[in-house]
């Protein structure tokens, strides 16, 4: 069996595709990575399929050991990096691994989560269509810890892969929303409020929801309405004012009022703003959402196309830094 051993990390990893669809109305969370784009770009860099099963670390590194290579690696994550044996590699290239090798994968210096892909995908047990683990349900399994061991998919004819440059680029504009179910609970004083001034996030956030710091937001119709659906992005607004984005292991259903949603094509973005960083959102019509989902549509199909073998040849291979210990190894 070839496989990926956890010789250390931090809490909460977790193995993480896309998410798990069609079960919400059964209660079951859609789970799946907190940061679909990063996913997508290491499983790109891996030459799987964007929505691949990958490991998900939050906040900070780990160290894994390939047991029974070879296999083809790659990490990406705003401000992440990778090594091979102290070897740093490029964050836009992947690295061929053989047996007994040791990859350590940096924190995520510019965001909160790092994924980690192989070629294959990790073939942990699927759970109703997905890999992704719901740490509070349990289904798909639990959060991993070092001595685990993940089966993949070994061979000696994978590539590795680069990207080129301007892929990993998530913008600094403010998140887009558009009104929520319960929009008119909230005047046009408290709308004002909301959309002139920044919130922190808060550390009491998790995958759960990112709870907010700020101006709070009072519901002139109360802070408890009879529980409905909710989705990923719902921005809820509890008793005490401080809005809850809910993140992609939320509930089904919630007994708060919903102010806004934020829009899937930002979901991304707004899962790697730092515990302490400040955001702040912008109104966008359901249309501008519409279209900013099919763009993100276009530019995860288009990702195969734009990751291209490394050469063998020295000019190529230093061209691209797939390995270079006398640099960095975050050059794009």
């Amino acid at each position: 069996m070839i496989a990926l051993e956890i010789v250390q990390c931090g809490p909460g990893v977790s193995v993480q595709d896309a998410g798990r669809f069609g079960f919400r109305r059964f209660g079951v969370s859609t789970a799946g990575a907190m940061d679909r784009r990063a996913l997508a770009l290491a499983n790109t860099l891996a030459g799987n399929p964007p929505d691949a099963a990958a490991l998900e670390l939050p906040l900070a590194g780990a160290e894994l050991r390939v047991i029974g290579g070879p296999v083809l690696v790659a990490a990406h994550g705003p401000g992440t990096t990778l090594a091979v044996s102290g070897r740093p590699v490029s964050e836009s290239s992947s690295v061929q691994l053989e047996d007994d090798d040791t990859v350590t994968i940096g924190p995520p210096q510019e965001g909160v989560y790092s994924y980690v892909a192989v070629a294959g995908g990790i073939l942990t047990r699927p759970v109703l269509g997905s890999r992704s683990c719901h740490r509070r349900s349990g289904i798909g399994g639990d959060v991993l810890s070092p001595g685990d061991r993940l089966p993949c998919i070994g061979s000696s004819d994978n590539a590795p892969l680069f990207l080129t440059e301007g892929m990993k680029d998530y913008g600094r504009d403010a998140i887009r929303i558009v009104p929520g179910p319960q929009a008119d609970h909230f005047e046009e004083a408290t709308w004002s409020r909301f959309l002139s001034s920044s919130y922190r996030i808060s550390p009491r956030s998790d995958r759960m929801g990112l709870r907010l710091e700020g101006p709070a937001l009072r519901s002139s119709k109360g802070h408890d309405i009879v529980s409905e659906g909710v989705v990923p992005g719902s921005v809820q607004v509890p008793g005490d004012g401080n809005p809850i984005v809910l993140g992609r292991d939320c509930q089904t259903t919630g007994g708060y009022p919903k102010i806004a949603t934020v829009i899937s094509a930002d979901l991304d973005r707004l899962a790697q703003v730092p515990i302490g960083r400040d955001v702040r959102f912008r109104v966008v019509s359901e249309g501008d959402a519409i279209d900013a989902a099919r763009r993100s549509a276009r530019w995860h199909s288009s990702l195969g196309l734009a990751a291209k073998p490394v050469s063998g040849s020295s000019p190529d291979l230093h061209s691209h830094n797939l390995i270079g210990g006398v640099t960095k190894g975050d050059d794009p």
